[in-house]
């Protein structure tokens, strides 16, 4: 049986991953390696804690003696590495902590895992490392990000994936360590961190709050379901070539004005509100300090190559998105609320 390790497997997209492994492949043991901040819920991974192929351990990717443990332990084969601060607002204000767990979390990883690759050459299969398009930086009104256009981050958290994404790199052209990298869009779905924009606007929606939109809200960002980003995941991971990197994008541009108001006429549709009644709610307010202007991805290199494409249309992925949120308001309460943290912590034991 071979072992994954999914570092940030408590988050949102790496909960989804964990669940999507441990059902699909049961010839694999999953193990899913997370520090438990608050983005990290383990409520989330309740439906297959009890099964036999997959295993949690509560560690800190910026501890390396906590990492090596973990590799010491575990026969670890192959690592896919979602671990990240990925909140544009909490590195503008506290850019250090997105700096350790992005930057030197990533190194950490890297280094035991060469280790492990280096002693064990035909037992370890490859580094899978999950970026954002953001280190980019900002496209004008046309154009689309490929794999191979100029890093350009304009954010604390940007300019640290992108730091990250170097030293991944680097370890493929120095030591020949095997790699894969793929930078992503906008993730949404079910099990999303209401920090984040649509779980947050469906939030103040249900509960009649202001709807505070950044600038003149035309700002355009690439929206992909969380579901389609882990089935290209699985993909690139089983059949990506070493060394590349993949784009993956949802095909589904909106200003984030209109995003805005395509979840109040879906609410007010829900909820049997008053057609037009939560648009009201929305307030603009000071923009986001470097606010980059529009990211769209170019997905074609992994439809071509590896066979992937967004499973859902936009329209059936935001209404599939705000009816989980409202069929589950028990557990955005407890998320908002902060009920959620220390969710079965004593089952488990640190590294």
């Amino acid at each position: 049986m071979k072992t994954i390790l999914v570092t940030g497997g408590a988050g949102f997209i790496g909960s989804h991953l964990v669940q999507a492994l441990v059902r699909k492949y049961k010839d694999y043991k999953i193990l899913n390696l997370d520090k438990l901040t608050y983005a990290g819920n383990l409520q989330n991974l309740s439906s297959v804690e009890q099964e036999g192929n997959y295993d949690f351990v509560k560690a800190d990717i910026v501890n390396l003696s906590e990492i090596q443990a973990v590799f010491d332990k575990y026969d670890i084969n192959g690592v896919i590495h979602l671990a990240a601060e990925s909140h544009v607002d909490r590195s503008i204000t506290d850019p250090l902590a997105f700096i350790h767990t992005n930057v030197v979390g990533t190194a950490n990883l890297l280094l035991c895992a060469l280790r492990k690759w280096q002693s064990d050459n035909d037992g370890f299969d490859l580094f899978y490392h999950v970026s954002t398009d953001e280190v980019y930086g900002s496209l004008g009104d046309t154009g689309f990000f490929v794999e191979s256009t100029p890093y350009d981050p304009r954010s604390p958290y940007s300019a640290s994936k992108a730091s990250s994404d170097h030293i991944v790199r680097a370890y493929q052209h120095t030591y020949g360590f095997p790699v894969v990298i793929s930078n992503c869009s906008n993730n949404y779905g079910p099990l999303q961190f209401p920090e984040k924009l649509i779980p947050l606007m469906i939030n103040n929606i249900r509960h009649q709050k202001t709807l505070p939109v950044y600038g003149d809200g035309t700002n355009v960002r690439d929206w992909l379901w969380v579901e389609d980003h882990v089935s290209a995941i699985d993909t690139i991971y089983h059949r990506g070539k070493h060394g590349e990197t993949y784009n993956i994008g949802g095909n589904n541009e909106m200003q984030n004005i209109e995003l805005v108001q395509l979840l109040c006429d879906v609410m007010d549709e829900e909820l049997g509100r008053e057609q037009g009644s939560s648009r009201k709610l929305i307030s603009f307010v000071k923009d986001r300090p470097g606010h980059d202007k529009r990211y769209a991805i170019d997905s074609s290199k992994i439809q071509d190559e590896l066979g992937w494409s967004p499973s859902l249309t936009p329209e059936e992925g935001f209404k599939k998105t705000v009816k989980w949120y409202l069929e589950n308001q028990d557990w955005l309460d407890n998320v908002t609320s902060g009920a959620y943290q220390g969710y079965y912590e004593s089952m488990y034991q640190d590294a």
